[in-house]
């Protein structure tokens, strides 16, 4: 079976991602700064070393690959958006980015595929018009910060490679991600919703982010950018209430935390918390991918 080389592989989705590829007997290199941190004893899982700062990887690692899943970016709602915290989120990934397409200039290999990650903070704010692929990025930060890690990779279609980018949405998984602070005052019976709740938010759920990548490696006619997320969106709002619906039943409370509190506690990442993106999933589906999980409800159903 083809191996498969992932950047960013320890993280949630790469771990969700990696599940399934071995489920499905694929080969599995995990990059990662410490490989020695890991165990081996996972059959056809194995990690190799590479140092994005010093443009450092393992060929042993990139000459045994296939196939190339790049995940790799520091987490851009972990810290308050300083200007140096700013700057590692932006060159953790047009760095790692950097780094794949000189290993690949500079060594034979067998790389039939590129699949990266990107983001929909490529889009602006929306008035309620849908999110195209080929709309343009938008000026603020994490558009700029899209547009660079984009750009970053699309070099390898130069060395004949096919590449694939996911604009991913807000990611919905039990075991982690935007959920996990939504559920801590829901522990309490409190929903809370953003600012009026009003705001679009575009999702997908983590088996559906893991089919989507896996589909880009299986299906050769994939190539460009696509947005990985469910047919339909909903507001904050909905999306608080489902969960508090799913883990409280009728016993919970709503409370709107206003927009001043939210930029007080979350600086410049307010911005994104109340941004209203109505984006669209229709490009992946013509290609013929069907969602697992379409609607908000059959989502949380699978995540309670």
């Amino acid at each position: 079976m083809a191996t498969v080389l992932i950047t960013g592989g320890t993280g949630l989705v790469g771990t969700a991602i990696t599940k399934q590829l071995l489920n499905r007997n694929y080969d599995v290199i995990i990059l990662t700064r410490f490989p020695e941190k890991y165990s081996v004893d996972t059959p056809r899982l194995s990690y190799a070393a590479w140092d994005v700062e010093n443009q450092v990887i393992d060929t042993d690692a990139i000459l045994k690959a296939d196939y190339i899943i790049h995940l790799a970016g520091a987490n851009v709602g972990e810290k308050r958006w300083t200007s140096r915290r700013k700057n590692e989120i932006l060159e953790s990934r047009t760095k790692g980015s950097q780094l794949i397409v000189k290993a690949l200039k500079e060594n034979i290999n067998n790389i039939k595929a590129i699949v990266s990650a990107s983001a929909i903070g490529w889009y602006g704010p929306g008035d309620g018009a849908l999110f195209k692929e080929t709309d343009p990025p938008s000026e603020d930060f994490l558009g700029i910060t899209c547009k660079d890690w984009e750009a970053g990779i699309d070099p390898v279609t130069s060395l004949g490679k096919r590449l694939v980018t996911f604009r991913t949405g807000i990611v919905l998984s039990k075991t982690g991600g935007v959920l996990k602070e939504f559920k801590r005052p829901l522990r309490f019976g409190i929903a809370a919703i953003m600012g009026n709740g009003r705001q679009v938010v575009s999702w997908i759920h983590i088996e559906d982010l893991v089919g989507l990548y896996i589909y880009a490696i299986e299906n050769e006619k994939l190539h460009g950018v696509y947005n990985a997320v469910a047919p339909l969106p909903v507001t904050n709002k909905k999306l608080v209430l489902e969960l508090a619906k799913k883990m409280k039943g009728k016993f919970y409370v709503s409370i709107f935390i206003p927009s001043v509190i939210l930029k007080i506690i979350f600086g410049e990442m307010s911005i994104e918390i109340l941004k209203s993106a109505t984006v669209s999933s229709q490009k992946i589906k013509k290609e013929g991918y069907t969602f697992l999980y379409p609607s908000i409800k059959s989502a949380m159903k699978q995540i309670k």
